[in-house]
C-alpha cells in the first residue's frame, strides 16, 4: 500500500495533455509533464521541467518554435526545433526549418529542411585552485 501511493505521487508529474484533432490554438504554449498534440499549434511550445515530452502525432502540425527536452515528432512543423535532451524523428516526421538537439534517432523517410546541428552539453570547467606558493612574486 505504501508503494503505491508512493508511485500515485510521482506519476502526477507525467499526467499527459492531448490536443485533439481539428483543435488550433493560436498563441504560445507553456506545458509540464507530457503533451499529445493531434491538432495544429500556431505559436511557440515551450516544455517547462526537464522531463517535459512533447509528442507530435501523423496528424499534428506546429507552425513556431518548438523549445522542449524530449521529443517525438512524426508530424509537421514550420519552425525551429530545440531538444535539449533526446529527440525521435518517426516515418512521417517533416520539419521545415532549423534542427538543434542533443540525441537524435531518425527513422527511414523522416524529412528535415533545414540546418541539423548538434549541441554539446554545456560541460562546466573547474579551474583548479591557485597554489600558495605560485601567488608569491619571482624575481625575474
Amino acid at each position: 500500500m505504501l508503494n503505491r501511493r508512493r508511485n500515485e505521487r510521482s506519476n502526477s508529474s507525467h499526467e499527459t495533455s492531448l490536443i485533439a484533432r481539428g483543435t488550433v490554438i493560436r498563441g504560445d504554449l507553456r506545458f509540464s509533464g507530457a503533451l499529445h498534440l493531434d491538432g495544429r499549434i500556431e505559436g511557440t511550445v515551450l516544455g517547462e521541467g526537464d522531463d517535459a515530452m512533447f509528442t507530435l502525432s501523423e496528424h499534428g502540425q506546429v507552425h513556431g518554435e518548438i523549445r522542449v527536452p524530449q521529443a517525438l515528432i512524426n508530424g509537421h512543423v514550420t519552425g525551429d526545433v530545440h531538444v535539449g535532451v533526446r529527440l525521435e524523428l518517426a516515418p512521417q516526421a517533416r520539419i521545415d526549418g532549423d534542427l538543434r538537439y542533443h540525441t537524435l534517432e531518425m527513422a527511414a523517410g523522416a524529412q528535415v529542411n533545414g540546418r541539423i546541428s548538434r549541441q554539446a552539453e554545456d560541460a562546466q570547467r573547474e579551474l583548479p585552485a591557485p597554489d600558495a606558493e605560485l601567488d608569491e612574486a619571482v624575481p625575474a
